[in-house]
């Protein structure tokens, strides 16, 4: 009897406390994982985001770089954290597409994460010297296909992302390029273009931001189905060509994170990418605002790997692509 008044008066006690004095998601600081240098392109659009985003959720996100194995490092503890919503990651076109195709990490499966919000496209593009001939992406195809191995394109690194994207623009077309590669990132692609080393190249519109903003290069296309919102460049489709391919940065959770948490994290980056603080940012930028959320994104994640895979097989059975 006793222990029984005990509880009775403990159930009485907790239900007078007053419902704002009871703890709500988050309690304590979220940790947002980016899996690539500090300084970066993704580091910069995350953080800028992430900033807005936590006045929306009401507590801190702090924003962890871990860089490695091709963004797989930093994913992977993303993967292997407590799905109790204090571990967030960044996700972007290597975490989705390159990692789990190479089998980089045995223990590395999507089915891990929680999908949560796509933010932006940054697709590739192509790019030529203002001055330069090629006034379409059918100029420059048809010019490709009536001299083989002679319209030279420069590209990153040969196997990744950009070069894909060129072997795929090869497939539908019929054009044959002379291939250059410039490991060393944008900036001697961009020496490349200035000093006529190659007549286009292939990268994204913001890594060239600053010539095409002075008018020293204009993009021929962007393969992306979304329009740029700061330079008028036309789209895959308004070229004419089926062709989608880039970088995309999608906010993640361990799986299994609960939905309640979800959602809030869900609505608050929502409501900072809807802020015209963040769209005007992103068009300082050159990067593309384009959302996907829910069943949508799951779905457009799934599809868009597995249709790299398929493509990216069939070139190394080819003798085109190394895996």
């Amino acid at each position: 009897m006793k222990r029984t008044l005990i509880g009775a008066a403990a159930l009485i006690a907790t239900a007078l406390v007053p419902l704002t004095a009871m703890a709500e998601y988050p309690e304590r600081d979220v940790r947002m994982v980016v899996p690539w240098g500090a300084g970066g392109g993704t580091d910069g659009i995350v953080r800028k985001v992430t900033s807005l985003a936590e006045k929306e959720l009401g507590g801190t996100i702090y924003v962890e770089n871990i860089e490695g194995g091709v963004s797989a490092t930093g994913v992977g503890q993303v993967m292997s954290a407590k799905p109790d919503g204090y571990t967030l990651g960044a996700l972007t076109y290597d975490s989705v597409v390159t990692v789990p195709w190479q089998g980089m990490l045995p223990s590395y499966k999507m089915e891990k994460l929680d999908l949560i919000a796509r933010i932006t496209s940054e697709a590739d593009a192509i790019i030529v010297d203002a001055n330069s001939d090629y006034q379409s992406l059918n100029d420059l195809v048809e010019a490709a296909k009536a001299d083989p191995g002679k319209v030279r394109i420069g590209v990153q690194n040969l196997g990744g992302r950009v070069h894909l994207t060129l072997l795929q623009l090869q497939n539908l077309t019929g054009a044959k390029f002379k291939i250059v590669s410039y490991p060393g990132g944008a900036a001697p692609q961009k020496e490349a273009i200035l000093s006529n080393e190659v007549d286009v190249v292939l990268t994204s519109l913001g890594d060239f931001a600053n010539l095409l903003e002075d008018g020293t290069a204009r993009g021929l296309v962007e393969f992306s189905d979304a329009k740029n919102p700061t330079y008028d460049v036309p789209t895959a489709q308004e070229a004419g060509i089926d062709l989608l391919n880039g970088s995309f940065i999608v906010i993640a959770a361990p799986a299994g994170t609960p939905e309640d948490e979800v959602a809030k994290i869900e609505a608050a980056y929502q409501a900072a990418y809807d802020s015209d603080e963040f769209q005007g940012w992103l068009a300082t930028i050159g990067v593309t605002p384009n959302w996907l959320a829910g069943e949508e994104l799951d779905t457009w994640a799934n599809d868009s790997a597995q249709g790299l895979f398929k493509e990216m097989d069939a070139l190394v059975e080819a003798g085109v692509l190394n895996k």
